[in-house]
């Protein structure tokens, strides 16, 4: 179909690109039904998506130049460019549903690249090159894109359904956590109030002991001052035996030398009579 198009030499090249895509995507989707291994086939699905992506902007590429050379070309020439590029799009198309077949079938969803979703700041609206690609797609091709879609709707939800019960089961299980921590911080509270009570019966008994040895060194004190006085009265009596001014300790036997001297008068006092 492309050598009957007059082509000029850029539409040319970029038409040879795309055709090379579809050849490479027609080979690539061959080998996926040889692939055994899924880790091997989402690797190859992702190399094609790569190809997909490539392809479509070579043809948004193509359609550019074609409107800025459309004025130049006679209508029966920008007609067969308009209709080249239509093929290309339902060619694209065709394995963009090829793509989410199997794509559904490894369940890598979550790796899905939207081909015709157009970001913020692009140059040209998504929603028309949404309405050609529509356009140029067969209705058997809409039912089973449609299809897909569905099938797809209903994985996720399926997927949305598991995840909410096992957040369910988490916040459970966290729940019940919370619960053990609450009792277990009950009786680390019980014990401290416990180890309080305990701190303050041993702080009243230290003060009580101290009171007691106080006093009793308040008593040994005093009887050592007691024991000095009686050595000093002692230590006086013996040095001073004729000193009046001090009594005698009560209990306290008279130094040998006042005994001794009270019965030599005795004994005077008795011869003198005698005689």
């Amino acid at each position: 179909m492309a050598s009957d198009v007059p082509m000029s030499p850029e539409l040319e090249q970029i038409d040879g690109e795309i055709h090379d895509i579809f050849r490479a995507l027609q080979n690539g989707f061959q080998k996926m039904d040889k692939i055994k291994d899924s880790n091997r086939q989402a690797k190859q699905l992702e190399d094609l998506t790569g190809k997909m992506k490539e392809c479509k902007r070579l043809i948004k590429e193509f359609d550019r130049i074609l409107k800025d050379d459309e004025s130049k070309n006679p209508p029966e020439t920008n007609k067969l460019l308009n209709d080249r590029k239509q093929f290309m799009i339902k060619e694209l198309n065709s394995y963009v549903t090829l793509r989410k077949t199997y794509q559904s079938s490894l369940g890598n969803n979550n790796k899905r690249v939207e081909l015709f979703d157009m970001g913020a700041g692009s140059s040209e609206p998504a929603a028309e090159d949404n309405i050609q690609m529509a356009s140029a797609m067969t209705n058997q091709q809409l039912i089973d894109t449609g299809r897909n879609q569905m099938d797809q709707t209903d994985q996720a939800i399926e997927r949305s359904k598991m995840v909410v019960h096992q957040t369910v089961e988490v916040g459970t299980q966290t729940a019940a956590a919370l619960t053990q921590q609450t009792e277990q911080m009950k009786r680390i509270g019980n014990e401290l109030d416990s180890v309080h009570f305990s701190l303050k019966k041993a702080s009243q008994l230290v003060k009580e002991i101290g009171r007691q040895v106080a006093t009793d060194k308040c008593i040994m004190a005093f009887l050592f001052l007691i024991v000095l006085g009686v050595i000093a009265i002692i230590v006086v009596k013996i040095v001073h035996p004729q000193n009046k001014n001090i009594r005698d300790i009560p209990g306290l036997a008279p130094p040998a030398q006042n005994f001794q001297i009270n019965n030599r008068r005795l004994l005077w006092a008795e011869a003198f009579t005698g005689l």
